[in-house]
């Protein structure tokens, strides 16, 4: 990766998966590091394959959902680099389950974590990218930031605001003549753990939908997706999309239109029949 070198980047959700990806491909371009994550044993390996690579890295708890405490870390990171350019707002938590059954309160913590934890992150680091003369804030969305599926509806709208938000905030840059470039990232299916640690509403069998998760839709490994991510940034893309099955369905809602959900509802129903036929099968065997 070429462009990152002597860059202060900040990632938050380092702790694995991408986000973890993301600060080993950066540190190995040459790029100092500020990564953050809840779990502190995630981040303490993270940081131990940084520094055994020779990056330059600080580490710090940092829960994104806490606003005064994510202003008061990018003062911190400013302080202790003397300046920054990038900032990976990775973090992010998965959910499944209905409106109908859904607690408004998991709803919340979605929105606070996917939507508001980019929201704060933006916000606190935007005048030290402006101030750096080479910022970039790079907001992960996702595949479901393009389309909606049933059960995802708290997903859905954190990541079609993420979208949004980063989409109204390339553009203001550019009006304002501000250094600072942006870059929406809508991953597909990821080799990551996001959905065993998904909140699960009441009857979700949650083994079963991580187990479905890792079976059919994870296809893309999260050095890969760290790759593609930092390539489009390099180019200083508007979005990417990561992985050839996000590149697929963002092909199938742009020719189908708001036709997808119909589309969508008839395979997924068809799929629903089809596993029980299986398990009934199963069970006389």
């Amino acid at each position: 990766m070429n462009g990152f070198a002597g860059k202060v980047a900040v990632v938050t959700g380092a702790g694995s998966g991408i986000g973890q990806a993301l600060a080993v491909e950066l540190g190995r371009a040459g790029a100092k590091l500020a990564i953050s994550d809840i779990d502190i044993d995630g981040l303490a390996d993270t940081e131990r394959r940084l520094k055994a690579i020779g990056a330059p890295v600080k580490a710090d708890h940092l829960d994104v959902t806490e606003r005064e405490e994510f202003l008061a870390y990018a003062d911190q990171v400013k302080q202790h680099f003397g300046t920054v350019n990038q900032i990976y707002n990775n973090a992010g938590i998965g959910y499944a389950g209905d409106i109908q059954v859904a607690r408004f309160k998991d709803i919340e913590r979605v929105m606070d974590v996917n939507f508001w934890g980019v929201v704060n992150g933006t916000k606190a680091f935007l005048p030290h990218l402006i101030a750096s003369g080479d910022g970039h804030v790079i907001n992960v969305s996702s595949v479901f930031g393009l389309f909606s599926l049933p059960g995802q509806a708290a997903y859905n709208s954190a990541k079609f605001a993420v979208r949004g938000f980063t989409e109204a905030l390339r553009q203001e840059m550019m009006l304002a003549g501000h250094p600072v470039k942006v870059t929406a990232v809508h991953p597909g299916g990821i080799k990551t753990s996001i959905a065993r640690n998904a909140i699960m509403a009441d009857g979700i069998d949650a083994e079963l939908v991580a187990a479905n998760f890792d079976k059919q839709f994870a296809r893309t490994s999260p050095q890969r997706a760290a790759q593609l991510i930092l390539n489009a940034v390099h180019k200083d893309k508007a979005r990417v999309l990561v992985g050839p099955d996000a590149k697929f369905l963002d092909l199938v809602v742009r020719v189908t239109g708001s036709g997808y959900q119909r589309m969508f509802t008839t395979f997924l129903k068809l799929a629903s029949t089809k596993s029980a036929e299986l398990r009934g099968t199963a069970g006389t065997g």
